[in-house]
C-alpha cells in the first residue's frame, strides 16, 4: 500500500432547510393562521481518529466530503429533519490544519478523538414564527443558511515510541523484522523502505512499545535530496531514537564515522528539537566482522565522537545483542512515562 502523509481535502457542512410558508385550512375553524414550520439544521462534518487505518492514502482519490442538508419545514408547524452529520475516519496521529490560515485546528493523537471541522447551516424560520398582534397572517419565511465549507490540510505523524534513523541499508528493516511482527521490504539496494513501517515490540514483563522504521536519510536530505527528509516528521513524537550505523557498508562514503556525522548533520538541519531527542547508537551487521572486531571498530567510533549515551553492537541476522537492546529500550520508556 502506498503511504501518504499529507493531503488537502474540502469539508462542506449541509445547508439548513428552508422555513415553510403555510396557513391552516381546517374545517369548522373560522379563522386559519400561519403554521409554517422551521427548516432542519444542516449536518456537520467531523474528523475522528481510528486504529483501523494507518495512512491517508484513501484521500488521494476522494477529496471532497459533504454532510447532508436539512429538510424544509412543513405545514402544521412541522420542523424539517436535521441533516445527517458526516464523520470522516483518519489515522491516529493526524494533524488537522486550516489551509487558508495555517492554524492547527486539532491534533488527533489518541484513538477515537473527534473534532468538528465544518458546522451545519441553521434552518430557516417558517411564517408561524412571524405572527404578531399587528400581523396575524405573515406571508414570509427565511431560507436556511449555507453550511460551512473549509479547505483542510491533513498531516500524519506516526505515533511511535522509538524511531529508527540511519542511512539506507543500515539495517533498519532487518532489525524491525527481527524484533517485531512487522514485515518491511528488505534488500541490498537503497530505499527499500519507501514508507514508515510500525512494529510492536515486547520488552520487559511483556511491556509492549511501538518502533517506527523511518526511510533512510542521505547526505543533503535537509535540502530535499532523497526520501528520508519527507518522513522525518514521523520521529517528532518518539521518545527515543535509535541511530543505526552499518559496520560493513558497501559504500566507503558510508563508513561508520562518516555515517554518524552525516546523519547527525541532517537531523540538526531538519530540527534542533529532533536532533536533541534521546538517541542511542546501534552498530549493525556485526556478524560480517566477528564479535571482537565489531566491538573494536564500534569503540573507535565512540571514542572519536566522545559519545556518552548508550550504544550497542548487534547482528539482527543471528540475534546478537537484540535482547539487551530491546529490554533496555523497554526499561527506558517505562521510566520516561513514570517521570
Amino acid at each position: 500500500m502506498n503511504f501518504v502523509d499529507e493531503v488537502l481535502i474540502v469539508a462542506s457542512a449541509g445547508k439548513g432547510g428552508n422555513g415553510c410558508l403555510s396557513f391552516r385550512r381546517e374545517k369548522y375553524v373560522p379563522r386559519g393562521g400561519p403554521d409554517g414550520g422551521d427548516g432542519g439544521e444542516g449536518g456537520s462534518v467531523y474528523l475522528e481518529s481510528t486504529t483501523a487505518i494507518n495512512t491517508l492514502v484513501d484521500f488521494r482519490f476522494k477529496k471532497k466530503f459533504s454532510a447532508k442538508k436539512g429538510t424544509d419545514g412543513a405545514g402544521k408547524d412541522r420542523t424539517g429533519a436535521q441533516g445527517e452529520d458526516l464523520v470522516i475516519s483518519v489515522p491516529i496521529g493526524t494533524i488537522v490544519i486550516n489551509q487558508s490560515t495555517g492554524e492547527i485546528i486539532y491534533d488527533l493523537s489518541k484513538p477515537f478523538e473527534k473534532v468538528l471541522v465544518a458546522i451545519g447551516g441553521k434552518g430557516g424560520q417558517g411564517n408561524a414564527r412571524f405572527k404578531s398582534s399587528i400581523n396575524q397572517a405573515p406571508r414570509f419565511f427565511t431560507p436556511g443558511d449555507q453550511g460551512e465549507t473549509r479547505e483542510l490540510k491533513l498531516e500524519l505523524k506516526c505515533i511511535a515510541d522509538v524511531g529508527l534513523v540511519g542511512y539506507p541499508n543500515a539495517g533498519k528493516s532487518t532489525l524491525i523484522t527481527a524484533i517485531s511482527e512487522a514485515k518491511p521490504k528488505v534488500a541490498d539496494y537503497p530505499f527499500t523502505t519507501l514508507n514508515p513501517v510500525l512494529g510492536v515490540v515486547k520488552g520487559i514483563d511483556d511491556h509492549s512499545y511501538i518502533v517506527a522504521d523511518i526511510p533512510g536519510l542521505i547526505e543533503g536530505a535537509s535540502d530535499g535530496i532523497g526520501l528520508g527528509i519527507k518522513f522525518l516528521r514521523h520521529v517528532e513524537r518518539t521518545e527515543l531514537l535509535l541511530h543505526l550505523i552499518d559496520l560493513m557498508p558497501v559504500d566507503s562514503s558510508h563508513e561508520p564515522l562518516k555515517a554518524y556525522q552525516s546523519i547527525n548533520q541532517e537531523l540538526e538541519a531538519y530540527s534542533k528539537e529532533v536532533a536533541s531527542k534521546p538517541r542511542w547508537i546501534v552498530f549493525t551487521k556485526s556478524d560480517l566482522l566477528g564479535e571482537d572486531e565489531a566491538k573494536r571498530l564500534a569503540q573507535s567510533v565512540i571514542d572519536e565522537i566522545d559519545w556518552t549515551q548508550p550504544w550497542y553492537v548487534i547482528s539482527a541476522i543471528n540475534k546478537q545483542g537484540l535482547k539487551v537492546l530491546v529490554d533496555d529500550a523497554s526499561l527506558y520508556l517505562s521510566q520516561s512515562l513514570s517521570d
